[in-house]
């Protein structure tokens, strides 16, 4: 895969972030990563598989493979030394469909310290919504078309009807509510905007309170999907909220 790292100034060990990239990813953050690495942070920020020339195909199972390989990279002790990097403290950022990538991810692994979701998107929850509402096969055409919507020019080897019908078939293993039990001991930040998803992420947010978490914080910020006019508020939030882990 495709993958850089911002590697903070100083002998370290420093904190890693991962920042997980939206769909199709043309929002990338690295504005973030360069304010995060200034803070004392390392930043690997990657192409999943079939994103923007990293070989192979896409798909949702892909993805949430590589994160889990990403980190298994920064934990081994070679990678960690070369990168000045402490593998016991590393924490999610995703945006988008990289905040769904954050929820998958950590619900498999405790070891991550927290996630900080910047309009998360909720992909299985939301195909799931669709066929509660209408028929299963009027559900998954109508994923598919906001898919396509999105642009997949940068994604090889997938097709929209392909991923909406990947997210179908684990709706319910994928969808945030069902990962809330097994995130409910880490810090969780929740940063929502304008954009039609914050009632599914403040629903996120109140699930994981509900199931004992006492560490999620909340921010909404009045602005656009990629919180074009926001980036000082969105960086000085998350630079506040990842201070916890230094």
């Amino acid at each position: 895969m495709n993958a850089l790292v911002y590697v903070a100034a100083g002998v370290g060990p420093h904190p890693t972030v991962i920042l997980l990239h939206g769909f199709p990813g043309n929002e990338r953050n690295l504005d973030l990563a360069q304010d995060m690495r200034r803070a004392g942070w390392d930043v690997l920020y990657f192409n999943y598989r079939g994103s923007w020339g990293s070989s192979g195909d896409f798909s949702f199972s892909h993805g949430i493979d590589d994160v889990a390989a990403v980190i298994a990279y920064l934990r081994k002790p070679e990678n960690a030394k070369r990168l000045r990097l402490d593998p016991s403290r590393i924490v999610l950022v995703g945006h988008s469909m990289g905040g769904f990538m954050a929820v998958q991810a950590a619900s498999a692994d405790p070891a991550i310290k927290g996630i900080a979701m910047i309009s998360g998107a909720d992909m299985a929850g939301m195909l799931s919504q669709m066929q509660t509402q209408d028929s299963q096969a009027a559900g998954i055409k109508k994923m598919s078309a906001l898919l396509a919507n999105e642009g997949m020019a940068p994604l090889s080897g997938c097709t929209p009807d392909g991923l909406a019908q990947e997210l179908s078939d684990h709706a319910s293993a994928w969808a945030f509510r069902s990962k809330a039990g097994s995130i409910k001991d880490r810090p969780v930040f929740v940063m929502t905007s304008d954009d039609g998803l914050a009632p599914v992420d403040d629903a996120f947010a109140a699930a994981l309170r509900q199931a004992g978490d006492a560490r999620v914080t909340t921010l909404h910020l009045a602005t656009d999907h990629a919180y074009s006019d926001k980036r000082t508020e969105l960086s000085q939030a998350l630079l506040q909220w990842l201070a916890r882990f230094k």
